[in-house]
């Protein structure tokens, strides 16, 4: 596993080849997290790229020397530099990768390098998108919540997430936890 200086580097090293290479590019997943704030990335670093970039993007990569992986997914490629991996999304779940996405994107000073950061009710909707039955994990997305909660604008996250039992389970465990308000829906309905 990856320290977190690792991790730092190896999303260094990706953005400025992407840069260099002029694909427009989003730092995002939970390093977009760490990026404003939330708790350190666990083990990888997320980039979302236009699907018309992703070929562009994992030649940028090969170039700057990252050993690429063209899994059978169809919606990402896998960089790793040494034992970080470096996940290039043109397709996530429960979002297509567009303008509008980048538009809504910030540009922070990341670790020394200014690169455009996905904004947080993106990555959460992303998150729970990717909730499925068989991988139904709400650690992860738990922690960034309640560690970015006053960021968060909680009302878009419920307007822009699929409407699915795993969803609503989270919103009623964030709720029950004090991590987001009732919804304004929930709150105009309560004499």
């Amino acid at each position: 596993m990856a320290t977190q200086d690792e991790l730092r580097e190896s999303m260094k090293k990706a953005a400025a080849a992407l840069r260099d290479a002029d694909v427009p590019f989003i730092l995002a997943g939970s390093m977009a997290c760490w990026a404003r704030g939330g708790p350190v990335s666990q083990h990888d670093v997320d980039f979302m790229v236009k699907p018309e970039d992703a070929d562009r993007a994992v030649k940028a990569l090969e170039e700057a020397g990252l050993r690429i992986e063209r899994p059978p997914e169809g919606w990402l490629f896998k960089a790793w530099d040494g034992d970080v991996l470096v996940d290039l999304i043109w397709s996530p779940s429960g979002m297509e990768i567009t303008d509008e996405v980048f538009a809504r994107a910030d540009a922070l000073n990341v670790h020394a390098v200014t690169m455009r950061v996905m904004r947080l009710e993106d990555v959460i909707v992303t998150k729970l998108a990717a909730l499925r039955e068989h991988e139904l994990d709400y650690e992860r997305i738990l922690e960034i919540s309640r560690s970015l909660r006053e960021l968060i604008v909680w009302d878009e996250v419920r307007r822009e997430a699929p409407d699915n039992p795993y969803v609503r389970a989270f919103f009623t465990m964030i709720e029950g936890l004090g991590i987001a308000p009732p919804s304004e829906a929930h709150t105009a309905a309560t004499p």
